[in-house]
């Protein structure tokens, strides 16, 4: 499988979480401008990284389960081909799972909006049940979904950190994007998140 290492995530910046959560806004308007590796580097650390030994995430996860898998929809960044990669969290690197830039389908997929391919990628969050049925038994659900909330608010502040826009897309439909993501049975998406340049 062809992996990529990410660059090293910083651990600070100039804008406090104060004034992220003062000015975040869902943007539709975006440009699909390239990003740099860095700045999916950042992103894909904000849904999902690790943060110390022992395997602590930037978000929190009931019982420590993790159930949350998340891909990178790429269409324009640079020196990174178009593709659908997958995150490893633990090695802070990603691994191509499709050659096709898919944004243009998963817009479609998404009750035609078709703004969401406008971005330059498409975070996508996926949640897998069997993480969790064998501790929380029927509320399995709920914890995944608020797991996913506290993802998608990460990658929120950390794309305005970043000067970029997004929007969570949580309307769609999930057959159409399970099959164009090739989701494996028991992987369902929750989230869609179009990124770029406004």
């Amino acid at each position: 499988m062809n992996t990529i290492k990410l660059p090293e995530p910083n651990h600070d910046s100039k804008i406090s979480v104060e004034t992220a959560l003062y000015k975040r806004r869902s943007i539709r308007d975006l440009k699909s401008t390239p990003l740099h590796l860095k700045e999916i580097s950042m992103l894909l650390w904000a849904a999902q990284g690790v943060t110390a030994l022992g395997g602590y995430r930037t978000t929190p996860s009931a019982g420590a389960m993790f159930p949350l898998e998340a891909y990178l929809v790429v269409g324009n960044v640079d020196d990174l081909a178009a593709g659908v990669y997958h995150y490893n969290p633990r090695e802070h690197q990603i691994a191509k799972v499709d050659e096709h830039d898919r944004r243009a389908e998963l817009s479609e997929a998404s009750l035609d909006q078709t703004w969401m391919q406008n971005g330059a990628v498409m975070i996508v969050l996926t949640g897998i049940k069997e993480r969790t049925t064998a501790t929380f038994g029927n509320h399995w659900s709920s914890f995944v979904l608020m797991e996913a909330g506290h993802a998608a608010q990460n990658v929120y502040l950390q794309s305005f950190a970043l000067g970029l826009g997004m929007t969570a897309v949580g309307s769609f439909d999930e057959k159409k994007v399970k099959s164009i993501l090739k989701l494996k049975e028991g992987e369902a998406p929750l989230y869609l998140m179009p990124i770029g340049h406004k």
